[in-house]
């Protein structure tokens, strides 16, 4: 869980990173195509935490 709770804060730290970088000089377009990007990332990093706990909690339960 902690592991996740990571990965959304760099989610958050990331989003607000492009906020100001659209208030200085990126465009709205280019904002939110880094924002699906991220997300993206984040959903695939999530994903493969999940698969590493499930594999954690099936070795647990075998032993």
């Amino acid at each position: 869980e902690n592991c996740k709770i990571s990965i959304r804060n760099a989610r958050r730290e990331a989003l607000d990173g492009f906020k100001k970088l659209k208030e200085d000089r990126l465009s709205e377009d280019e904002q939110k195509r880094a924002e699906v990007q991220v997300q993206e990332k984040i959903d695939a990093y999530i994903k493969k935490v999940e698969s590493i706990i499930a594999e954690k909690e099936k070795e647990i339960m075998t032993v």
